[in-house]
């Protein structure tokens, strides 16, 4: 699909950590015109600003997943979490392209002053969450800290039908969680793409296909809708599932593995052509509740840049396969 000029003109009146993508997957830029742009995300923008938050323990916040002394205090007695600690910055750098050198040493920082708020689990290690474990294998991966016990763990950790459920580890359900599933396989998606390493591809199709076998969408056993989420777009989607990131997993896949999209996605790209409004773009649904270092996009049923990018991406993609 082409995408119209005028909203590629509002996408591409960005942010950095958002431009050089734009460039690169819907403008079709040159390599040193998006690359240039995304050195960019480091010292400017978003990614600057974040960078410039970071404590001299390496953390932010002072926290691996919450601010330090968050239990207990106010906050945590209002709705959501606050994003502003480690585990978020890290993803939202390293998913908006920030380069690994902008980070340097922080690897080691972490993994001597870092300690998970579940039972003082040391950072690189992971702990118990498959959606906190998704996260720091991925970041691990990037800024070449030593992640061992986390390839190990996803394989050891994954259910009988494919799936990794958070609550699994207490013993609460032994069935796969969309959510969860998603962020795993994305996890490990990002760690070999950053390492190059295939040992976990297995155990990542398994999950993909957990996914797959449900059509990003429906119940296995009814057929019917898994719930209201997968309609809701949401950026930034922190932990949500939605039908739209799952298939910008999937079109990730595609890309790494040289593989053409699997019919079971269509009806997931249907939906995502059904929320475009009629000003060719995609709009903010309900957004996580919580804390923020700065607002990174649209309000509440508003145009999302974000999310139309992510949109118009998915549906190139797709289209250009047929």
């Amino acid at each position: 699909m082409t995408t119209d000029p005028a909203i590629l003109a509002w996408l591409l009146d960005s942010d950095p950590a958002l431009r050089w993508q734009v460039e690169r997957d819907l403008a079709g830029a040159d390599a040193d015109t998006w690359q240039e742009t995304r050195r960019r995300v480091a010292t400017e923008g978003f990614g600057a600003a974040l960078l410039a938050q970071q404590g001299q323990d390496g953390q932010w916040e002072g926290g691996a997943f919450f601010p330090a002394n968050f239990f207990g205090s106010p906050e945590a007695e209002m709705p959501g979490q606050p994003w502003t600690a480690t585990t978020w910055v890290l993803k939202d750098l390293r998913e908006w392209g920030a380069p690994a050198s902008a980070l340097e040493g922080t690897a080691q920082q972490l993994d001597r002053h870092s300690r998970w708020e579940y039972e003082d689990m040391p950072y690189w290690g992971g702990e118990v969450d498959v959606c906190i474990n998704s996260y720091t294998l991925a970041a691990g991966a990037w800024l070449d800290a030593d992640v061992s016990r986390l390839v190990r763990w996803f394989p050891e950790h994954q259910l009988a039908d494919g799936g990794w459920n958070c609550e699994a580890e207490e013993g609460d359900s032994m069935r796969g969680s969309f959510h969860s599933t998603l962020g795993a396989v994305r996890g490990m998606l990002a760690w070999e793409r950053s390492t190059g390493d295939t040992r976990l591809r297995a155990s990542r199709h398994r999950g993909e296909g957990y996914l797959l076998e449900r059509r990003l969408l429906y119940r296995l056993s009814t057929g019917e809708p898994v719930a209201p989420f997968v309609r809701e777009f949401v950026f930034p989607n922190r932990y949500r599932y939605s039908a739209l990131a799952a298939l910008d997993h999937f079109r990730d896949v595609s890309l790494l593995e040289g593989a053409a999209p699997d019919e079971r996605l269509a009806d997931a790209v249907g939906l995502v052509r059904e929320r475009r409004q009629a000003d060719g773009t995609w709009h903010q649904d309900r957004r996580l509740e919580g804390r923020r270092w700065f607002e990174i996009d649209a309000p509440e049923g508003q145009p999302s840049r974000w999310l139309t990018f992510l949109a118009l991406r998915v549906l190139a993609w797709w289209d250009a396969a047929r």
